[in-house]
């Protein structure tokens, strides 16, 4: 079946129209994209007290900064490369995240593997393509939106389920990133699939010759696109914000560049331990060095603390932002510089690696990205003040799935339960019974077709709520809400 066709027979179809450009309307129509623009990107609005990114701007940008690489890659060696294909991939990449960001992902996968016996738990790459392929709806399908499968592949960042097949690892000289080797086993801590759609994906990766474990070139620049704006934008956000602390920021970068022969030296266990400025850094260049030996080197990894710690650190960070114009435009200057630098670095991967798709940054480029995602998580991710409202928001997901599923075993109680709630549980039941039986007995032997789908069906549920609906049905459920009415439309 060529890439370019869909499924399902589709009537009053525009004959001229591409079906890339089809799915990437259906994308960007559905309610699951409108959605994003009340859910949270890295820090809230709210918390932050100045504009930054949800994840509606960033998915925004991400599609941008693809259709840029898209279109200078072109046709190439790596294989076919529409950026239709990749606009719809991006546009796409973020549907799953639920409530709260990042936090949320985090005790919906707990709460989903301990609690409701889902071992697949919650994966917000996984929801994705659950949305895509099954939530969502589109006139002529049964369910999902029906996206051809050169999009359904692309939208795949990473492109297995929890079960990997350790054959197809046993003899690599390293994991994809999101897997981790732990002796003979693996960990797979990030994926595109849960089981239940598992067939779905591998039906699409087929269609388009896909190799195992592999992105497509399409997914793999829609993967380095959101790098690029994650790293770069997210940035921004903090330093508009006054979140970055400056003196922390240029301890940790001059501590390193300072003193980089006695960090070389220096003993591991006293690294892993030590609080010394410089000392996370020289934890990343080791953490880089031992997992991405493809591409890692020290003297890229120096240039690169280096370009970061001039242009950013000790040019941008050391003004608080006024918000003047002087300042806008020095900002925009070093956002629109590095950036363009990062897309035109992107090529085919000249070396054989599981940890890297058929596109990748080059060399320089990929080692920046790496330090602006590190600063992202050593100054803003571990703020007391940001894990204080976190631990409090991951008490409205918590505390909304267990009512849910309370609700839905209280048998003289459960036919009120909102109808969306239980038409997803109703889907989750159809798709769990469409599984062969070996797919099904591998992965929930001892969990009976309902139990499973109540658990996903109220994932599903919760997992599709914006930040403000999450707090309004959390608070409605404790007893402690006072709009009822207002909850009619989103419930």
């Amino acid at each position: 079946m060529p890439r370019e066709t869909r499924r399902f027979a589709e009537r009053d179809a525009e004959p001229e129209q591409s079906p890339f450009v089809v799915d990437l309307e259906r994308v960007q129509f559905s309610p699951y994209f409108s959605r994003l623009s009340a859910v949270t990107q890295v820090v809230s609005p709210s918390t932050a007290g100045a504009p930054v990114h949800n994840r509606l701007t960033h998915t925004l940008k991400v599609a941008s900064v693809a259709r840029s690489i898209a279109d200078g890659i072109g046709t190439s060696a790596a294989g076919p490369c529409d950026p239709t294909v990749v606009e719809a991939a991006a546009n796409a990449h973020d549907l799953g995240h639920p409530p709260f960001g990042h936090l949320g992902e985090t005790v919906l996968n707990r709460i989903a593997r301990d609690e409701l016996g889902l071992t697949d738990g919650f994966e917000g790459n996984a929801q994705t393509y659950r949305i895509i392929a099954s939530l969502d709806v589109v006139e002529h399908a049964p369910s999902g939106l029906d996206l051809t499968a050169a999009t359904r592949a692309a939208i795949a960042k990473y492109p297995w389920s929890p079960r990997v097949d350790a054959r197809e690892l046993h003899h690599a000289d390293g994991v994809p990133r999101g897997i981790h080797r732990a002796g003979a086993d693996y960990d797979v801590f990030k994926y595109s699939t849960y089981f239940v759609d598992e067939a779905d994906l591998e039906e699409a990766r087929r269609e388009v010759e896909a190799r195992p474990l592999r992105q497509t070139v399409e997914g793999a620049i829609m993967d380095i696109a959101d790098d690029i704006a994650y790293s770069v934008h997210d940035i921004d956000d903090f330093y508009r914000a006054g979140i970055l602390d400056h003196a922390s920021v240029t301890a940790e970068f001059h501590g390193w560049l300072d003193a980089v022969p006695t960090w070389a030296i220096a003993d591991a266990r006293d690294l892993a331990a030590s609080t010394a400025p410089g000392a996370a850094l020289e934890r990343l260049r080791r953490k880089i060095d031992r997992d991405d030996p493809w591409i890692a080197t020290d003297d890229a990894f120096y240039d690169a603390v280096w370009a970061v710690n001039a242009e950013l650190v000790d040019a941008l960070l050391i003004r608080p932002f006024d918000g003047s114009l002087g300042l806008e435009r020095e900002l925009a200057a070093f956002t629109g510089r590095w950036i363009r630098g990062f897309v035109d670095s992107v090529g085919i991967t000249q070396v054989e690696s599981l940890r890297t798709g058929p596109i990748s940054l080059g060399t320089a480029a990929w080692h920046r990205v790496e330090i602006l995602k590190f600063l992202h998580r050593q100054f803003v991710l571990s703020r007391p003040d940001l894990a204080i409202q976190q631990r409090g928001l991951s008490t409205v997901i918590s505390r909304t799935v267990r009512s849910l599923i309370e609700w839905m075993e209280d048998e003289h109680d459960r036919q009120r339960v909102p109808r969306r709630l239980r038409e997803l549980i109703e889907l989750a039941r159809e798709d769990y019974a469409a599984m062969d039986q070996a797919r099904y007995r591998a992965i929930a032997a001892w969990r009976p077709v309902d139990d499973l789908a109540r658990g996903r069906g109220v994932i599903d549920y919760v997992a599709s709520l914006s930040d403000a609906q999450a707090a309004d049905l959390s608070d409605a459920l404790s007893g402690r809400g006072d709009r009822i009415w207002s909850l009619g439309h989103r419930v």
